[in-house]
């Protein structure tokens, strides 16, 4: 049975709700970390089955960088104004607005990215894989494609300041902690070079 103390801790560091906190900390054994992969994986869940819901507030967040040489910029979406009004939500925008800045993503998600984009990576791609054995080649092929868009759409990256999650984790669990549907719906990075 967990304790106090680790509900608590538990809570703190992911802003979820004691009860979930306790049933995590229950079903993991008491192994915090099992607990923390646990709650990601009810968040998502959480945030697919509000997908459907409008939105209807959020805030627009950004970022200097660099001495001014470098801005990152998000509208993060929500359904309230009591949302996008709490502080930790608007922290969660400027966090991904400095995310923004330093890892340079070109795409919110892979519905973004264009297929002209793609077909030109796979023809790229394609010449790398030449001398696979063809039964594994279209697997090389993917991989690879998946490893590029990886670095470029900023759902998928690792988050800048803990690359344990990825910016959608902190949006999946930004879902469960607020109880509404959260969305990034645009980005933007501007630099001097």
């Amino acid at each position: 049975m967990a304790t106090t103390e680790e509900i608590k801790a538990l809570r703190d560091e992911t802003g979820v709700s004691i009860m979930q906190c306790k049933k995590a900390l229950e079903e993991a054994g008491g192994d915090v970390e099992k607990a923390k992969v646990m709650l990601r994986k009810a968040s998502a869940a959480i945030a697919t089955k509000k997908a459907d819901r409008e939105l209807g507030a959020g805030i627009a967040a950004a970022y200097v960088h660099a001495g001014g040489q470098v801005i990152g910029a998000v509208v993060l979406s929500c359904e309230t104004d009591f949302v996008s009004n709490n502080e930790e939500f608007k922290k969660l925008a400027y966090d991904i607005a400095m995310h923004v800045a330093a890892m340079k993503p070109q795409y919110i998600s892979r519905d973004d990215v264009q297929e002209g984009d793609l077909r030109a990576a796979r023809e790229v791609f394609a010449d790398e894989v030449k001398n696979v054995p063809d039964a594994a080649k279209d697997k090389a092929l993917q991989g690879k494609v998946d490893s590029y868009l990886k670095e470029r759409v900023l759902l998928e990256q690792p988050f800048v300041k803990n690359g344990d999650v990825t910016v959608k984790d902190l949006i999946d669990g930004a879902v469960q902690k607020f109880g509404e549907r959260v969305q990034l719906t645009r980005m933007e990075r501007l630099s001097v070079r």
